[in-house]
């Protein structure tokens, strides 16, 4: 006869009867269970993925050192909302704006700058963004115009928020194609596509596509031109979600900013290259006449009036700390230390995989910690697999390298990227291109082709494409 297994502090935990039921997917279960093993049972599930130090698809924070983990787990409970209970915590983001904004060289003289903290770098777009619009519809209305067409102008390396961002205000989004030749925003094009009706036109900072950087200054002189010749109020917003953490500190020469004339809004990720865990954004404007004033919303909430700039209201603190203490912690002798070992240990990788008889990098230079590269010319023709395969091969080591295809105009390219974070080191460096290379020897010696290289060449010979086996 069986004994019933109870769930007590005192049984085993792989002895327990939780462990020979299945996990619950519908319904939440009708019983209490032992922290002990809802504990193991997630983190038995969440250890099949792939080793976050290991991901080098994503752009997010992996590591903080042990007293920013500790500091940010001993707020986690804190909304930084609750500005009555937790003035602090309003005051402390407050001076990370300041910071942020000094580092991207604010004209603003103010003990409080004008800018904002949002969730990631998609709410710190979305509130950029959202200020261009009604800066504009306030402009129309008082010129007696029609305000029912309003258009965007970004390149095709654009991230998802600004298409989401164009839906829900009902923008339209006049995207500027990238070429084998342009690959990043081509001024020209962009000013061609712009006319009364657009409200701002996007430069990106650290093109998620690419790791490339668009030549706002560039932009910035030649929409001054623009500006002067049409009368037209056109501005600059720079999606600079990884590249605002990086050109201050490793390009500060580099006019990207509000040193140019037209730039009026800047947003970054505090959770990419600001070295915290995510989620937590900034949106930085010039000055306050750029903030719409509708967009500050005041509301009394448990006993205090509380003035926000935000998509969400309830937000997490912890990060807020996180990103103070960095600050305080590494400075900008610190944030430069760590930003440059990133761009040194990309360059290696870059210079090692481009030197490699399968690949060709898609750029020349790495000016962000992070790049992409292809098939080579002529190799593509004859290979047997593709960057998919690759892909699946590192995966089995625990490396998570994305391959894709990159946006529409020259969608036919796949590429494959890796972004080097804090918590990438030079050994770290070593085996993946140790991997890299062995994957791609094993995968030469294939006889047949791959079921991604048979849909790859399907897909080109209906392009006209000829390859040989």
């Amino acid at each position: 006869m069986n004994e019933k297994r109870c769930s007590t502090a005192t049984a085993a935990v792989y002895g327990s009867e939780e462990m020979l039921r299945p996990a619950p997917t519908t319904t939440i279960p009708e019983e209490m269970t032992m922290p002990e093993i809802a504990y193991r049972m997630v983190k038995d599930e969440a250890m099949v993925e792939t080793n976050p130090q290991l991901n080098l698809a994503t752009f997010v924070t992996t590591y903080m050192d042990d007293h920013a983990t500790r500091l940010m787990n001993e707020a986690i409970a804190i909304n930084y909302i609750d500005q009555t209970e937790y003035p602090r915590v309003a005051v402390m983001a407050s001076r990370c704006i300041n910071i942020i904004a000094n580092l991207w060289h604010s004209p603003e003289k103010s003990e409080s700058m004008t800018g904002a903290v949002g969730i990631g770098s998609s709410e710190a777009c979305m509130l950029g963004g959202v200020a261009a619009w009604l800066r504009w519809r306030h402009r129309r209305e008082k010129e007696g115009k029609p305000t029912d067409k309003p258009n965007l102008v970004i390149s095709t390396g654009l991230q998802v928020v600004w298409e989401k961002f164009c839906k829900l205000w009902q923008i339209e989004l006049r995207q500027v194609p990238l070429t084998r030749e342009k690959r990043t925003l081509c001024t020209d094009d962009a000013l061609k596509m712009c006319d009364e009706n657009t409200i701002a036109v996007v430069a990106i900072a650290g093109v998620t596509w690419t790791g490339l950087n668009d030549d706002v200054e560039a932009l910035d002189k030649a929409l001054d031109d623009y500006n002067k010749r049409t009368g037209y109020n056109i501005p600059i917003h720079v999606d600079a979600a990884s590249g605002g953490f990086i050109l201050p500190f490793v390009s500060p020469d580099t006019k990207w900013d509000f040193r140019l004339k037209w730039v009026v809004s800047i947003s970054t990720s505090g959770h990419k290259f600001g070295l915290v865990y995510p989620g937590l954004g900034w949106v930085v404007w010039r000055d306050k006449s750029y903030l719409p004033e509708e967009m500050s919303f005041s509301v009394n909430y448990l006993g205090a009036e509380v003035t926000q700039v935000g998509l969400n209201f309830s937000r997490p603190a912890a990060q807020i700390l996180g990103q103070y203490y960095n600050f305080i912690r590494l400075g900008r002798k610190g944030y430069e230390n760590v930003h440059r070992n990133s761009m040194e240990i990309a360059r290696y990788c870059h210079e090692r995989i481009g030197a490699m008889p399968y690949f060709e990098n898609y750029a020349k230079e790495v000016v962000n910690p992070l790049f992409v590269w292809t098939m080579r010319a002529g190799y593509d023709k004859s290979a047997k697999w593709t960057l998919y395969d690759l892909q699946a091969r590192l995966q089995q080591s625990g490396w998570m390298v994305p391959a894709y295809s990159m946006p529409k105009s020259i969608e036919d390219m796949v590429v494959m990227r890796i972004v080097v974070r804090q918590g990438m080191s030079r050994d770290m460096a070593d085996m993946l291109l140790r991997d890299i290379e062995d994957a791609a020897k094993e995968l030469d010696k294939l006889t047949y082709p791959t079921n991604s290289r048979l849909q790859y060449e399907r897909q080109e010979r209906q392009m006209g494409k000829v390859f040989t086996h």
